[in-house]
This record gives C-alpha cells, structure tokens and sequence, in this order.
C-alpha cells in the first residue's frame, strides 16, 4: 500500500469535517474520493498531501508520515490543487523553469507539454490560457517532480464536456506508466471513468468504499427493462417472477423493476413462447449516482468544494492551497 490512513479525524472549531476516516490505496491505482460540498473530502486529502496539520489519527504516504516528513514526502508526490493562482503576466516556460529548480532530477518539462498539446502555448501567458489548457498545465506541473503519487482535487470543476474528456485521458495515460493517482471529484461519470476504487463520503465519514462494479452489486438497487408489447401481458404474473419488485403498464409502454441481467432471458423466453414481439426494448442498470444517493440521500451538482470544508480563514494552518498566490502558496511548497 502506498496510501494509509487510519481513523483520520479533523475539526474546524465548531465543525468536525472528517470522522474517524481509514483506508489504504494501493500502487498503480486511481482512487477516487466522491462527496457533495462540505462532505470532507478536500480536508482528507489535504490532510494526506501534508498540506493540513491539525488532525489526529496516523496516515503513511509512501512510508512517510505527511506531518514530520513533509520536506521529503514533497520530493515523491504531485499536487494540483483544487485552486491555483499565477503571478500575474507569467509565462508558461517561466513556470517551467520555476519549478525545474525545485527538483534534483526534474520532469523533461517541453515533453510534457507536448504530452499535453501543450507545445505551442509555451511562450504564452498563463492568463491567455483556456480553462481546460490552465488545468493541463497544473498537472504538468504536479508531475514535474516525477512523483510516485499524483493528488487531484476536483480537477475538472467549470470545464467543458471535451476538455473534462480531454484531461480524463491524460489521467488515464499517468495510470498507465505506473503513477498512483488519488482524486477528489464530484462527477459520477468522471468518477466511473477514471477510479479503480471509489469512496463515498457523506458527512465527514467514508459511507461505502469498493469497486464501482462491487458497489453497484451490493448496493441492493434494481435496474428496470422498458417495453411496448404486440399483445397485452400479464403483469401480475410478471410481478411474481423472482427479483421482480413491479411491473406496471403506462402510455402504452411496460415497465419492470427488476434485476435486469436476470429478468431480460426470461422476459425474451416468455416472449418467444407467446409469439409477442418486444418493441423499444430499453435495459437500465443502477449507476454510481443511484448508488451515490442510497447512501447519502443526496445529489451531485457543478459546484466547487471551498470554504465549508475550510475553518473560515482561508487557509487552515498557513498551508493549505486554497487562496492566495501562486508563489506563495504554491511554489514555497514544493522547495527541495
């Protein structure tokens, strides 16, 4: 495990943010952190990055502990965080350059912005960047360090579909030379794209943890099948077959409630020996937002995840990347 956090526990004052939260992630995976705002998972992961010191529990990052060992855990992890500010009228090749001095052996940084698509706004202005290029480039800079374990905090908050896309890609292609990526988002359909592993959060505390097939599986959700008919059916006697929760008839459609890999073969035997013909056949499985609101009772929106995560100040204890300037909150961070 290259990830261990055992009864993690963070408080704001009056608010307590994380509770009592453990898990391990393992080499080479993308874990992924999904909760609505204010669920804690920003706290947790700042918590992991050595970014917030007041908390209590034990969290090993690499055989390291992010709070006593933070000069050393910085030289094998990646940051992008949830909110970056540049300097004003700073060019992409000086953050380059800038952030080439932080490391002993750093990233080819024209190689990762072709990586990117990046090459050409090399000479650029941050400022003249798009959003979706702006985030590219935070995760250029994240990986210059060659780090061992990449964190993303809701990397593609205010983004188009195709730059998510995009950037969901690049996620991809780091899993794929072996980096471990640990994310935070509140997307269902990023979530499902990118993680091996997904955690609920609701309320400070991790309410379900496993695979997005595992979670589903157990989640205890039906899926549905729809329908037209050529000829009128049973629905009572469809209503009686094993997993079926309902069967109902509406605007000429039928509609069953059911565990769908299981009912659809019997749907179509029972079909076939009736000589009806199914029309406008439609099978739904239950997806990680169903199984998102079983858990929490909650539904995700395109916000960002920002001060009610926070105690109110901005930055908790002079560390966390929220607010601010880039070289100050950014840069001074990443120093050997």
């Amino acid at each position: 495990m290259v990830i261990s956090v055992k009864n993690l526990d963070v408080r704001y004052k009056d608010k307590h943010a994380v509770k009592n939260v453990s898990f391990e992630v393992s080499k080479g995976e993308i874990f992924g952190m999904i909760g609505s705002n204010g669920a804690g998972k920003t706290s947790a992961i700042e918590c992991i990055e050595g970014l917030r010191s007041n908390w209590s529990g034990t969290i090993s990052v690499l055989g390291l502990d992010p709070r006593h060992d933070r000069k050393s855990l910085n030289k094998k992890i990646g940051v992008q965080l949830q909110e970056t500010s540049y300097q004003d009228k700073v060019k992409v090749c000086e953050l380059g350059k800038l952030f080439e001095s932080f490391y002993d052996n750093p990233a080819d940084f024209d190689a990762l912005l072709k990586n990117f698509g990046l090459e050409e706004k090399k000479n650029s202005y941050v400022d003249k960047l798009s959003g979706g290029q702006r985030q590219k480039l935070s995760i250029i800079l994240a990986l210059m360090g060659k780090p061992q374990i990449v964190f993303l905090d809701e990397l593609t908050t205010g983004l188009d579909p195709k730059a998510r896309r995009d950037i969901w890609e690049k996620i991809k292609s780091l899993k794929e030379t072996g980096v471990t990526v640990c994310m935070t988002t509140h997307f269902m359909d990023e979530a499902e794209y990118l993680c091996d592993r997904i955690a609920i959060m609701r309320q400070g505390e991790i309410v379900a943890l496993d695979t997005l097939d595992n979670l589903v599986k157990n989640c205890g959700l039906a899926g549905k099948i729809t329908f037209r008919s050529s000829a009128v059916l049973d629905v009572s006697e469809i209503s009686s077959w094993d997993t079926v929760e309902k069967c109902d008839l509406a605007n000429g459609k039928y509609c069953i409630v059911c565990d769908a890999d299981v009912i659809f073969g019997k749907l179509s035997n029972y079909a076939a020996k009736q000589g009806i013909l199914l029309a406008d056949l439609n099978i739904e499985h239950p997806g990680l937002e169903d199984v998102f609101f079983k858990y929490t009772g909650e539904t995700l929106s395109d916000e960002s995840d920002e001060s009610d995560e926070s105690d109110g100040s901005g930055e908790s204890d002079g560390k966390s990347g929220k607010s601010g300037k880039f070289g100050g909150k950014f840069a001074g961070r990443n120093r050997k």
